[in-house]
This record gives C-alpha cells, structure tokens and sequence, in this order.
C-alpha cells in the first residue's frame, strides 16, 4: 500500500533508459493499481516504464475496499484493478466510482478471464482490459483510456458552457426587448414633451394669427410661431443625434464621439479630453455606433451622479476591426456590488443598458470603481 515507482537496476545501467532531460519530461501518470500481488504491481511498472522510457509512471497498491476509498481522496489518471482478488473486485470498484461520481477509467487487469465475464465487466463500466500474461499492450490501453476520459470531460465542459450560454441569450434577449421598450418609451416622451409642445404652441399662434384684425398682432403671432418652428428643427436634430450622429457616417466615431461629448458635457461645465490610438477604418461597422452610445451614456451618468471635474474619453482601433472604448471620471465613484446587485431598476438602468449593448454586439464590458475612487468603463467591441 506505498507508491511503487519502476527504478530497477537493470534499467539504471542501460543508457536509453536514462532520465530524459527536464524539457522533455512529461507529466507524471498516476496509476491506482488495485492487486493483491505486489509482484504484479512492478511487472505491470516495468512494461509502462518499457514501453515510454520518458514517461514516468507512479503506481500506487492498494487490496481491499477501504484502502480503496481512502487512496480516491487523490487524483488518479487511471485505475488498474485485478478480476480475481479474494476481499475486493471491480465490480465493486465500478460501484464506489459511481456513488462518489467520479470518471477514474477502471482497466481490468487479469491472469484468465472468460468472454462472458469480460463483456460482463465491461458493461458494468470498465473502460477496457488485459491479461497478465499481455501486459506489452498495457501502455496502449493506458494511453487510449486516458483519451478517452479527456473527450468525455471536454465534451462535458462544452455542454455546460453551451448550456451556460444559452440560459444567457435567452436572459439577453428578454432584456433586448425590453430595452427596446425603454428606447421607445423615451423617444416618445422626448416626442411629447418637446417636440409635440412646441409644435402644439406653433399651431396656436398660427390660429391666433389668422383669427386676428389687426395686422401686427397678426405679425407678432407668426414671428413667435416661426421661433419656435427653429426651435422644433433644433428639437428634431438633438433628438436625432442622440439616436445616429450624422457625424459618425460623415467624419468617424472620432468627430463623432468627440461631437457628443462636447453637447454633453460643456453645459454642465464638466472639463472633458477625448483621445484615440489605431488607424480609424475608413467604412466604420455596426460596433462604431454602439461605441458611440456607451459613451454618451456613461458622460450622461457622470454628469448626473459623479460630481467630476474631469472625464476622460479614449478611443482605441484594434486588428480585424475591433474597437475598445475607455471613459474615466475623477468623480465620488460608486459602491458596484451594492448598485449592480443582478437586477436592473431605476438606478442602475443607465449601467445595465450600457452592458446589455455592449453583450447583444458581441462585446464585453468591464466597470473599475470604489467610493471616492471615481469610475472606469472599459469596453471592447
């Protein structure tokens, strides 16, 4: 019940079994050899050890259940177990694998075993075997077990990132929808409130207008209703900018970002750089205008919450026409954990939408900050 590790003498003198030099050395393989006979254990050592002189083989024994249980508290890369021992089996081996849920392969190593036993064993779980008096096929069958339980757990790991993968599209595409919804619902009450208002006044000044006997009142009238038919234009081209700037498709997300940030963020008298590294591609692709919206959300955020002197804008272009965006504030910064708690409201939808867009486009972002540390959002598209 101690690790074996094949170091015989005859092997030591011969110079094609000397140990292979550190960057040719390769992992360890730990065999859990289940067997009654430790003079078994070694020749089954000594075939490994023949059969890959680079590889080193650490086998460990082990003859009864419970010394069985005890050794699966380690990693094994795989079990080799004997059919016939009088206190222990591999069918009871294969149970313990099971309840302990464990992938182990389990090679049956045996001196005689018949054909319906061998289908038997093999239908219970083991992964193949050998007899002893054929132990040159063992490192073959090592090496094909191994294999194989590599396949089985990296098809397993690809189903649950698949698995994982499609419980978040659909969680995405809920919340497509309703940030759809939310767009909607804002251009229509920018609609309402603004445009629908001014353009409500210019109707009533133009009847008022018409309906009046003296001329400059009538004049009067039509000058306000002109005012502010300008105003709605002006209304119009806000509300327009905001959803595509006519910037982005005629001078680049550079003029563009640069155009945006300068509407936002001079009323409120917040002191702003915006700087970019790369060749801007000349045909700008559908990441350019999400890049545009995470910035003007995030400059609208921290003129709203962060109480800043100083945001800073940078623009990177990356190969095969990535693009990586970078906002940074001096301002009171905010506590993420508490604020991004796994459900999108009122105070954290700006945050959420910045997220969700910068996701749907096949992105990810990145938000940086502690109380009194100021804010860094950093995404790439």
């Amino acid at each position: 019940m101690i690790p074996t590790v094949l170091d015989s003498p005859a092997m030591r003198d011969d110079p094609a079994s000397k140990e292979p030099r550190a960057e040719e050395r390769q992992a360890d393989i730990r065999l859990l050899c289940v067997e009654d006979n430790p003079d078994d254990v070694e020749l089954m050592g000594l075939a490994l050890e023949r059969a890959d002189p680079s590889r080193r083989y650490r086998l460990h024994r082990v003859d009864d259940a419970t010394a069985f249980v005890e050794a699966l508290a380690e990693e094994w890369d795989a079990i080799l177990c004997d059919f016939n021992m009088p206190r222990f089996s591999p069918y009871a081996a294969l149970q313990i694998l099971v309840a302990r849920k464990l992938t182990t392969p389990l090679v049956v190593v045996t001196r005689a075993i018949g054909e319906e036993a061998a289908v038997h064993v093999l239908r219970c779980g083991a992964k193949d075997y050998v007899t002893k008096d054929k132990l040159g096929t063992l490192p073959q069958i090592v090496e094909r077990v191994m294999a194989d339980r590599e396949r089985v757990l990296e098809k397993e790991r690809l189903g649950r990132e698949l698995e994982a993968a499609y419980r978040r599209l659909k969680k995405l595409s809920a919340r497509l929808v309703v940030a759809q919804e939310r767009e909607r619902n804002l251009i229509s009450r920018e609609l309402h409130d603004h445009l629908g208002q001014t353009l409500t006044g210019m109707v009533i000044h133009l009847h008022a207008a018409q309906r009046a006997a003296d001329p400059e009142t009538a004049r009067r009238h039509t000058e306000t209703a002109m005012d502010m038919a300008q105003g709605a234009v002006g209304q119009l081209k806000t509300l327009s900018f905001s959803l595509r700037p006519a910037q982005l498709d005629l001078l680049g997300l550079v003029a563009a970002a640069q155009s945006a940030v300068q509407r936002i963020a001079e009323p409120a008298g917040l002191a702003y750089a915006v700087t970019a590294r790369g060749q801007e591609p000349a045909e700008l692709g559908e990441t350019a205008s999400v890049a545009l919206r995470i910035i003007q959300e995030a400059i609208t955020n921290v003129v709203r919450h962060a109480q800043a002197s100083l945001v800073s804008v940078r623009l990177r272009f990356l190969p095969q026409g990535r693009i990586g965006v970078l906002v940074v504030d001096d301002g009171v910064g905010f506590d993420k954990d508490a604020l991004l708690d796994g459900q999108p409201s009122e105070k954290n939808v700006g945050l959420y939408g910045m997220i969700e867009r910068t996701e749907l486009a096949g992105g990810r972002l990145s938000i940086r900050t502690a109380p009194g540390r100021g804010v860094a959002v950093r995404a790439v598209l």
